[in-house]
């Protein structure tokens, strides 16, 4: 049977967790200019705030979903379209790596970007890849 998600002790040590950005580009585009600018600051002294505590290890924002090109490989064949992989209001706007005691804690830090207002805010534990590389063997 193989194994969907690797039982990681993580038991009195911290985890990192990515924090998606969604936003509506209609509730953002809605914002008048002078509170859009006043909340970016915000989110963006939050971040830094976070990078000096030690729990922000990254911080990204995307360019719009418009960008985006999406690729799929179905018998042999690539595929590559325009925009986003599905079709949604809300799209991924940015991303910020955070390091948490565990979900709760997590969960707290992402609770203080002000995105849910206009769109959501997705927390997910990350993976370990070297875990990965050493339960399946690869160098």
């Amino acid at each position: 049977m193989r194994t969907t998600w690797l039982e990681i002790p993580t038991e009195g040590c911290s985890m990192k967790f990515m924090v998606l950005i969604y936003n509506d580009d209609s509730l953002l585009d809605a914002l008048p200019p002078a509170q859009f600018d006043a909340t970016m600051r915000g989110c963006l002294d939050h971040a830094d705030e976070l990078r000096k505590e030690g729990r922000l290890l990254d911080s990204q924002m995307l360019e719009a979903a418009s960008t985006a090109k999406s690729l799929r490989s179905r018998k042999n064949r690539l595929t590559v379209v325009d925009g986003p992989f599905a079709e949604s209001k809300e799209v991924l706007a940015g991303f910020n790596l955070i390091e948490a005691e565990d979900m709760d804690e997590a969960v707290r830090i992402a609770s203080e970007f002000p995105w849910a207002r206009t769109g959501c805010v997705e927390v997910r534990p990350v993976r370990d890849i070297q875990a990965v590389r050493d339960r399946v063997g690869a160098a």
